[in-house]
């Protein structure tokens, strides 16, 4: 029986500007969302076409900034093959409110974008006290809290850990940390200390598909090493389509070549059972 694929990491675009205005984190729109968006409906049908099954959306904010109202929208007649991550700004004094908002319409992850393609600089806000209450939300809800960020900002990460150990991260992209270096990847310390948290979970994407065959580096190498540092159970793939270049298809079977190597139990995890122990809805139906 083919393993089934939830895509943990798609966003969608919509072409109704009026309704869905375009209100980038920090004033800088991403390249990707101007030059090649695809909507709900595009996302359906790519989806279907690459025998994807379901998603969790995870709410462009380099579009969107904190309005989350376009990925509510889609969604909502959909929530047993959608689930939907959404972002507030978690040093205001209402985000504990506006996470609650976005829970009671239907969205059931929070993203964090410390770093990333549009934001660089200090990533420390994540560890800063005025954003214990939206932590604190988070766990109360169970929300996994999914975070663009850097090896630079692990500290910060850290400190979080030590005060809200009960809330699920998961750590996008994989930080996008450098592998080149090859076995035992001593340039990726950071990203793997982090198995010795339970509650981390690592999400692999197109980016690190991609990226797992540069300098000494190897998909059996690399990845092997994680499965074995994390275990499979913690581990999620995404796709990050459309930001990548190519069709939801072709990353998709990039995806299953380069981790064909990989026992079918953890691939089943990786591909599937993981997104649905972070994202329950998805588990139904």
């Amino acid at each position: 029986m083919p393993i089934q694929l939830i895509d943990t990491h798609p966003h969608i675009i919509s072409s109704d500007t009026a309704r869905y205005p375009i209100t980038p984190l920090g004033g800088k729109r991403s390249h990707w969302s101007v030059t090649r968006p695809v909507d709900f409906e595009g996302l359906v049908a790519s989806m279907n076409a690459a025998g994807v099954d379901k998603a969790a959306i995870v709410h462009s904010s380099t579009t969107y900034g904190y309005n989350n109202e376009y990925l509510a929208d889609a969604i909502a007649e959909h929530l047993r093959r959608f689930a939907g991550v959404f972002s507030v700004d978690v040093t205001a004094g209402d985000a504990p409110e506006r996470n609650r908002h976005w829970v009671q319409r239907g969205l059931s992850g929070l993203r964090l974008f410390a770093a990333g393609s549009t934001i660089k600089g200090n990533q420390g806000w994540i560890a800063e006290a005025v954003t214990f209450p939206a932590w604190a939300c988070a766990r109360e809800f169970g929300l996994p809290v999914a975070i663009s960020m850097r090896q630079e900002g692990l500290p910060h990460l850290i400190e979080v850990l030590t005060h809200f150990p009960g809330v699920r991260i998961v750590i996008d992209h994989l930080l996008l940390s450098p592998i080149e270096d090859g076995p035992p990847y001593r340039a990726s310390a950071g990203l793997f200390a982090l198995a010795r948290h339970p509650n981390v979970f690592m999400k692999l994407t197109t980016n690190n598909i991609r990226r797992a065959r540069s300098g000494l580096a190897t998909p059996e190498t690399f990845f092997g090493q994680l499965v074995e540092a994390f275990g499979s159970s913690r581990i999620v793939w995404g796709s990050n389509f459309p930001n990548e270049e190519g069709t939801l298809a072709q990353q998709v079977e990039e995806a299953r070549a380069t981790l064909s190597f990989l026992p079918a139990r953890d691939r089943e995890n990786i591909f599937c059972g993981t997104a649905m122990a972070l994202y329950p809805s998805l588990a139904a139906g």
